[in-house]
This record gives structure tokens, C-alpha cells and sequence, in this order.
């Protein structure tokens, strides 16, 4: 019991040390932040000033170099709007370009499906339900 009297004074006394400390900086940090904002670059900042020294990099797009989409890393092997695709899983572009998948549905093998009611899709691409089983609320066999 002492000792937790003793915890407390002390945590008392450190919060009042640290809220007598100034809160102002010292003359030597002011001098030190005029020296710093003299060799400035005056409203720019140093990623410009870094990219105006680079050489500008060019973006290579899939509608003038179609092969950046069969890159390792590349989001699919179709261009669509400048943009690599993969047609076959994209729900912005599901089986051609620009065909959208409604709110509720998925793009499975390049076609919108419902995975709350599709058998052959049921909760994700590719989950078969089993012969005599249905597809409810994304599940084989619910209920």
C-alpha cells in the first residue's frame, strides 16, 4: 500500500515538472531555424527540385505497347482504356471491355453471375454445388 502511495506521488510530481518546462524554444533553435529557411528553395519543395535535375520518366501504356500486359506483376493480359485487364475476373470489364457487373454479381469466367443463387459459382467462382444440393445465400445446402 505504500508503495503504490509512493507510485502515485511520484507521477504526480513528473506532470507537474513537465508542465512548468517553457514551452518557447531557446534562442539557439531560433537561429537555427533562420539558417535552415535561408538555404531553402523558396517555395519548392525538395521533390521538385529533385525532379527537375531527373530525366522524365516515360509511362509505357497497353494501347501503344500491348506486351506490358503479359508482364510478371501485370493485373491481366487484356488492355482496356489504357489499362491492363483481365477479362475473365474483372468486374469492370467482364468479358469485353466496358461490360460491367451489376451491384450484386461477380465477373466468373467472363460472365456476371450471382454468387447468392449460382450453382455452378456458389459463394465464389468456381464452387460446384453437389447434384441435388442448391446455392442459398451464397452456400451449398443451406438449411
Amino acid at each position: 500500500m505504500m508503495s503504490l502511495k509512493t507510485f502515485f506521488v511520484l507521477a504526480i510530481l513528473m506532470a507537474s515538472a513537465i508542465t512548468l518546462i517553457p514551452a518557447t524554444p531557446s534562442q539557439e533553435e531560433e537561429e537555427e531555424e533562420k539558417e535552415a529557411s535561408a538555404t531553402s528553395l523558396r517555395g519548392t519543395s525538395r521533390f521538385l527540385a529533385q525532379r527537375s535535375q531527373k530525366s522524365v520518366r516515360v509511362v509505357k501504356t497497353c494501347d501503344k505497347y500491348p506486351s506490358v500486359c503479359l508482364a510478371k506483376g501485370s493485373a491481366g493480359p487484356h488492355c482496356c482504356q489504357k489499362k491492363c485487364v483481365n477479362l475473365t475476373a474483372d468486374r469492370l470489364n467482364c468479358g469485353r471491355c466496358g461490360k460491367k457487373c451489376s451491384y450484386s454479381k461477380i465477373c466468373c469466367q467472363g460472365k456476371c453471375v450471382s454468387p447468392m443463387s449460382n450453382e455452378m459459382h456458389c459463394g465464389s467462382c468456381g464452387n460446384k454445388c453437389k447434384k441435388g444440393s442448391s446455392c442459398v445465400y451464397g452456400m451449398c445446402s443451406y438449411a
